[in-house]
Order: C-alpha cells, then sequence, then structure tokens
C-alpha cells in the first residue's frame, strides 16, 4: 500500500484462508482489492509466480514475504524507487546488514556498490548484506520462474530468479541503512520479539505500526467520513483513537 499498490494476491495454506478473510475481506475497507491463492505444498517462494500468474497478469508485480516485518525512516521512498526501476524493466531486492550472514542469502558487491553475487547460505561470507524478503519484479518473472529447476529440497528458489536478472544485468539492489529494523518472524521467538519491538516503538511515539486505515486515507483511497465511521467502532481503545486522531488531523509525520 505504501507502494502505491492496490490489487494483492495473499497466498497461503487452505487452511488458513478463512482467517485472512474474515480479518481483511476482499479489501475494500482499504481502498484495494485482496485476492487469494493456496500453495497446496511448500514449493518454495518463487512458486508464487506460477500460482498468482492470472492474477499478475501483464503487469509488474512485488513479492512480500509474509513473516517479513519492515520498519524505519524512508521505507516508502525506497519502496518508490523500487517502481521506478520497473520502468527500466529492473527487478529491486532490498539488503538489510546481519551479524550472522551465513544463515541468509548474501550480496557481494562491487567497487561501485552494485551487485556481483548472491550466494545462499555462504559458509564464508562476501558481505554482512542479506537479501530481505521483498522484491519488485517486471512482467517477465512470470515466464523467468517456468526456466528455473527445483532445488535439492525440491522447491524453486528466490535466488535463482535474483540470478537470472543478474546474469542479464537487470537487477539493482536498495540497502537499509542504519536505524532501519527488518525482523524476520519466522520462529515463535521471533514473533515474540517482533511483538515487543512494535509495542515499545508504539508506546514511546503514540503512533502505529502499519495501520491500514490509516495508509489508505493518506493514499487517497478511503475518505475522511469512512476512516471516521471505522474510527467510532473501535473508539474504545487505543487503535480506534488513533484513527479519530488521523482524522481530527492530530497526527502529522
Amino acid at each position: 500500500m505504501l507502494a502505491g499498490i492496490k490489487d494483492i494476491l495473499i497466498i497461503c495454506r487452505k487452511d488458513d484462508i478463512k482467517r485472512f478473510e474474515d480479518l481483511f475481506g476482499k479489501g475494500h475497507k482499504f481502498g484495494i482489492n485482496i485476492s487469494y491463492e493456496v500453495q497446496k505444498y511448500p514449493g518454495g517462494i518463487a512458486e508464487a509466480f506460477i500460482i498468482g500468474k492470472d492474477f499478475i497478469g501483464e503487469d509488474n508485480v512485488c513479492l512480500v514475504l509474509g513473516d517479513n516485518i519492515f520498519y524505519g525512516n524512508d521505507l516508502k521512498n525506497n519502496l518508490k524507487r523500487a517502481v521506478v526501476n520497473l520502468n527500466d524493466s529492473k527487478a529491486t531486492i532490498f539488503g538489510h546488514y546481519v551479524n550472522d550472514a551465513n544463515r541468509f542469502g548474501i550480496v557481494e558487491f562491487d567497487g561501485n556498490g552494485s551487485v556481483v553475487s548472491i550466494e545462499e547460505k555462504p559458509s564464508n561470507p562476501k558481505s554482512n548484506y542479506a537479501v530481505v524478503g521483498l522484491y519488485f519484479y517486471p512482467n517477465d518473472v512470470v515466464d523467468i520462474v517456468k526456466k528455473i529447476k527445483p532445488s535439492k529440497r525440491n522447491e524453486l528458489e528466490i535466488t535463482d530468479i535474483n540470478n537470472e536478472y543478474l546474469s542479464m544485468n537487470r537487477l539493482n539492489i536498495i540497502t537499509f541503512g542504519r536505524g532501519f529494523t527488518w525482523l524476520d518472524t519466522g520462529t515463535f521467538e521471533a514473533l515474540s520479539e517482533a511483538s515487543m519491538f512494535v509495542k515499545m516503538v508504539e508506546n514511546h511515539q503514540g503512533l502505529k505500526i502499519s495501520c491500514l486505515e490509516e495508509i489508505a486515507y493518506n493514499n487517497g483511497w478511503i475518505t475522511k467520513e469512512e476512516l471516521i465511521i471505522v474510527g467510532k467502532t473501535m473508539a474504545n481503545n487505543q487503535y480506534g483513537k488513533h484513527l479519530l486522531n488521523v482524522a481530527d488531523g492530530k497526527v502529522n509525520y
């Protein structure tokens, strides 16, 4: 939504679809359009482009992993930069500095800051910048994914797609700087840490992280009246009060 994307496909297990539908519906209350598809078995991140082929159609596409959280200054501008790169038919990946580089897909840079290679879980990392779960691709990613072969774990790997764009000199990287937070919440412990992080930031700032109604309102996708209606339905809690403050112009950042 911060990137200006209004058409969203959620891909998940069959058992989870109803949970997401109960939470988001078709997305109309946020001024967006949400569709749903099932991934029947773990076929790899890149399989999303096969499952979502009809949804993507002739458009460019952004893929974000559901267990990744991004928070920090200039996020919206970085997303917009990735969208602009698509106009030149170039893919964009994002990098974040990590200490335990051998756990991630790691980027090697040349002297100009361009990507030289991407190595999955290297024993001798060539940098400390991990590729995070956020990717922007031109439409031909749908054709590229058909050409890659499953890995040893029988999955279509997103790194193979990135390396294909790299081989065509069509891969850009945007690195998140100091003060930016990337959280991979794929474990119970990591999810708990993320919850504490969100609580701390919101308590200190008095703001809400990823408030969908607020983003929709700032994008002009829902009206002030619609925002107030939602806020009043939750006026007895902090979330509803925040929405009403946004509508009153008391939140400005």
